[in-house]
């Protein structure tokens, strides 16, 4: 019996790609237990995008100073910075005319108000809170209980050796740093993620792709958005 597994970080308001993974597989690995990287352009763990008259805008999540190569796990949110209140209000003010807005907005304003310490916890409401809207359904195991050994592939490997994974579903951003060898000696086969983004009516002109799935969700609604979703299937 086949089962295929995803391993990501837990990122903040992911994009649509990342809940595409879930309809493909029965398992997510949360990896909470890398490096958390910040300030490239390669860091999305407590930040996304969304949609400006002057085109695509961060919203990010203000953590505390950690020491470098501390965990996702181990990184704390900011409380002097109200980046709560400044989110909120650059969303509002960007999809404040978007055709849902009445419907998606309160969500955002109860993830908002969410208190907790961790950035990962944190993290985890809004990608549940995007999982209920899109209606997306996925077992899930945290990386940190596995006690998982080794880096990069054999750290994956390992990872999937663990929870029983015959087939590891990864996004094909990862092809530059992939090494087949600790896949086959496990007898774990890779499959790429085909995903082709969709285009939806947005505000603004010209389409935008790649941005936070609160995006679609503003201008084409929860249940359109889900029929979307799907389609990329």
């Amino acid at each position: 019996m086949n089962k295929t597994v995803v391993i990501h970080q837990p990122d903040f308001l992911p994009y649509l790609g990342f809940l595409h993974r879930f309809l493909n597989a029965e398992l997510w690995v949360i990896l909470d237990n890398v490096q958390f990287v910040c300030g490239t352009n390669k860091s999305w763990t407590n930040r996304d995008k969304i949609k400006t008259p002057n085109g695509e805008k961060w919203i990010t999540v203000a953590v505390q100073n950690a020491p470098r190569k501390s965990k996702i796990n181990e990184i704390i949110l900011s409380k002097t910075v109200d980046w709560r209140n400044g989110n909120l209000n650059l969303i509002r003010e960007n999809y404040k005319k978007a055709p849902f807005f009445n419907e998606i907005f309160p969500y955002l304003m109860s993830l908002y108000s969410y208190d907790c310490e961790r950035l990962v916890d944190y993290n985890m409401r809004s990608i549940d809170m995007l999982l209920e809207l899109y209606d997306v359904k996925i077992d899930r195991v945290i990386a940190s209980t596995l006690t998982p050994t080794g880096k990069s592939n054999e750290l994956l490997v390992d990872i999937l050796k663990k929870v029983g994974a015959t087939r590891y579903l990864s996004g094909i951003g990862a092809k530059g740093y992939y090494d087949p060898v600790p896949f086959e000696k496990a007898s774990i086969e890779i499959i790429w993620q085909d995903f082709k983004h969709p285009s939806y009516s947005q505000l603004f002109g010209e389409f935008i792709p790649y941005l936070s799935c609160i995006d679609m969700l503003f201008n084409c609604g929860i249940k359109k958005s889900r029929e979307i979703l799907r389609g990329c299937l």
